[in-house]
């Protein structure tokens, strides 16, 4: 039978506390700190686990919780997170961190386009008390497993949040654990302790239903995006945020791709006299990411949009803030790129604040990385440039419409 799952004793506070976290140089003591003060249990899921660097910080104190008796569930995908090295297995499996890897590749790796559904989401919940969220997985800033040392960290941001949304969190975080051991158990042909751990994900599915609807009318909001009930929760949030933008919409995006209704979105409000300012991924990271969002940029840029390219370091930030200074400001910060596979495949998770202070923070933030790091794109110069760079863009623009295709989905 399933554990039943450790409560604090500690009461939630029924007003939302949101605090903005840049890089890991902020997140990392934040979140060890919290871990540190556990008493019952840790839910942590993350696309990339890397121990390299600071990354160990976070495991050791995994470690540490786990040692002392603190219930530690941690998911990582398949596909973001290499092998764990032996030393780390071994420390987790001796101090009790639970571990589960959400679809790993299989012999076929990437050729099955089932598996392109990814675990992309960056939780972590602590007592059932605090909620991190955001883009930054449990990776140094100045590291990267793909291209090694960095002269600059990454841009990037997380939130820690105190309030009634943590329960939804929480126990979407312990669904999916006990439909992951489910799974698990029922290739081993373990079935009664798989149908129990059905009856578990299926508890924690009624009661997240129960804490969506205590917290409507919050200033701060939960969204996930699946493959089942939360298709277009993100990307419809985005939609009616810039619809009604009156004065300014500024997004941070690494992996900028946005559908049709998004782009027309934009450009409607930059028509409208709304300034819109994207800060984008200005380093080449990867071939497809890089230059299928290219074709995008020419409409929007003739329609007014303001494009800055970020070039220090890697961006990986997916945050945006609308509207700071107005009546209704509006702000974002979470896992969610703006692209396909975030949008239409993975398994994302956001934050949403509706809170003046906390959007002229961000709105600080990233104006002064566009100050400061971001390279204006002109729009004539973006029109001349090289015919083997265009060429290269549409290639992969077409190829991701193909692949678009081949897993059914239209965008």
């Amino acid at each position: 039978m399933p554990e039943p799952r450790p409560r604090s004793d500690r009461p939630n506070r029924s007003n939302h506390q949101v605090e903005l976290l840049q890089g890991t140089a902020e997140f990392f003591p934040a979140l060890i700190a919290a871990m540190d003060a556990a008493v019952s249990d840790i839910q942590l899921e993350t696309y990339i686990f890397d121990c390299t660097g600071s990354g160990a910080s976070v495991a050791e104190a995994l470690v540490r919780a786990a040692a002392r008796g603190v219930r530690v569930h941690l998911v990582v995908d398949g596909f973001g997170t290499a092998a764990l090295p032996a030393s780390w297995r071994q420390a987790f499996e001796q101090a009790g961190v639970r571990l589960q890897v959400y679809s790993p590749l299989g012999p076929l790796g990437l050729l099955l386009p089932r598996r392109w559904r990814r675990l992309h989401r960056k939780l972590c919940v602590v007592d059932g008390q605090v909620l991190f969220c955001g883009g930054i997985n449990v990776l140094d800033d100045f590291h990267d497993p793909n291209h090694g040392m960095l002269a600059a960290p990454r841009l990037d941001f997380a939130v820690r949040v105190q309030g009634s949304l943590v329960g939804q969190a929480s126990e979407a975080m312990e669904q999916l654990w006990w439909q992951l051991k489910a799974g698990q158990d029922a290739r081993r042909r373990r079935l009664g302790l798989a149908l129990a751990d059905w009856r578990a994900a299926r508890l924690a599915k009624l009661k997240g239903r129960h804490a969506e609807r205590a917290s409507r009318g919050m200033r701060a909001i939960f969204l996930l995006r699946d493959n089942v009930h939360h298709r277009t929760h993100i990307e419809r949030s985005y939609r009616r945020a810039i619809a009604r933008a009156r004065h300014e919409v500024i997004i941070a995006n690494a992996y900028f791709i946005p559908g049709g209704r998004l782009r027309r979105a934009l450009k409607h409000a930059a028509r409208r006299g709304v300034r819109v300012q994207l800060l984008l991924q200005g380093r080449y990271e990867y071939f497809m990411q890089y230059h299928a969002a290219r074709p995008v940029y020419g409409a929007l840029l003739a329609a007014g949009v303001e494009i800055y390219e970020y070039e220090p370091s890697f961006l990986h930030a997916k945050v945006a803030v609308i509207d700071a200074h107005g009546a209704r400001p509006w702000a974002t910060v979470g896992s969610s790129n703006l692209d396909p596979l975030s949008l239409l495949l993975a398994r994302e998770a956001n934050v949403v604040v509706k809170d003046a202070a906390f959007a002229r923070q961000l709105r600080q933030r990233l104006a002064r990385a566009m100050a400061d790091a971001g390279r204006p794109l002109d729009p004539q110069a973006y029109a001349r440039r090289p015919w083997r760079e265009r060429l290269l863009d549409r290639m992969a623009f077409g190829l991701m419409r193909a692949a678009l295709w081949v897993t059914g989905k239209r965008y």
